[in-house]
């Protein structure tokens, strides 16, 4: 078949590069525009547009969807993968089979802009991948295939973005073999939930909660946008933690022995801080940091 890729983060190469080497033909690259980046703030090119471009792969990158009119009328069907745009029906009806969606969760659970995020917020031990037929409703259209992925304890959003970047070739590929066959996608069944954008309230440390909460969050927001909190009024982020057992610490007290830097938090329960990146500095393991901050005992997060 003829395809169109639109898609614009790295989690979309693994199927990228299955898809090249497949005996589908990659036609057209559609991305978001280029973006400042940097201190420079120089113009960059998505994760995606670098993939095609260094491919010879022709590059669009609409301001509005109806900039594809004319561009995507000829292929078969377009793959999206985190385009990050909602597009209008009388665009998605142009391909020949429509758009298909590379989705980070087992659909109908955590529709919506940040799904694996959200499943490790919530918890979650197993999740995995969806490819739907795109329509207006955001995440809602039928099934062609999913595939199931178990979440480890210590995956925090990059390693779970990765793993589930992993699934998506078979997943693409099983659903373009149907397409192919004519064979049609099942609707969505079960209990619907959401999976909203996360933004950098969300990913405030509370102290207040429980540590297993805590821990969620610190697995769910790492490294985008970043579990924070602050110390001494400067922005402060912690990237992994661990559960622990001391009921003698107040909640955002940090108590450090000379190895570990444990912090109270609500119910009477503790985590221990593995790595962090203080205000103005790379990621360093918390002990390293304790040791640079001098902590004298008495001393809490903000």
């Amino acid at each position: 078949m003829h395809i169109g890729v639109a898609a614009t983060p790295d989690v979309a190469i693994p199927t990228l590069d299955w898809l090249i080497s497949s005996e589908h033909k990659v036609d057209l690259v559609i991305t978001q525009p280029d973006k400042p980046a940097g201190r420079g703030r120089v113009l960059k090119q998505s994760f995606v547009g670098e993939w095609a471009t260094s491919r010879d792969i022709p590059v669009i990158k609409p301001v509005t969807s109806d900039e594809l009119i004319g561009k995507i009328n000829d292929l078969d069907c377009v793959v999206t993968i985190g385009y990050g745009v909602l597009l209008p029906q009388h665009i998605l009806d142009l391909p020949k089979f429509g758009f298909i969606n590379l989705h980070f969760s087992l659909l109908p659970a955590y529709r919506g802009a940040a799904p694996a995020q959200r499943a490790l917020q919530n918890g979650e031990v197993t999740t995995g991948v969806s490819v739907f037929q795109l329509e207006k409703g955001m995440d809602t259209g039928p099934i062609y295939s999913q595939r199931t992925v178990l979440i480890d304890p210590k995956w925090r959003s990059v390693e779970l973005l990765h793993a589930l970047a992993q699934e998506g070739p078979v997943a693409v590929a099983e659903a373009l073999t149907m397409i192919s066959k004519g064979d049609l996608p099942r609707a969505q069944q079960g209990q619907a939930s959401l999976a909203p954008k996360i933004s950098k309230h969300d990913a405030h440390l509370d102290f207040s909660n429980d540590a297993k909460t805590l821990v969620n969050a610190i697995r769910a927001f790492t490294y985008e946008p970043g579990a924070w909190c602050t110390w001494k009024e400067e922005p402060f982020k912690i990237t992994s933690a661990v559960v622990v057992e001391d009921e003698s610490v107040q909640p955002a007290e940090i108590v450090f022995d000379g190895q570990k830097v444990i912090v109270g938090c609500g119910n009477k329960s503790t985590i221990q801080l593995l790595t962090v990146v203080p205000a103005g500095k790379k990621e360093m393991s918390a002990a390293d940091w304790a040791r640079g901050a001098r902590l004298q005992g008495g001393d809490s997060f903000d």
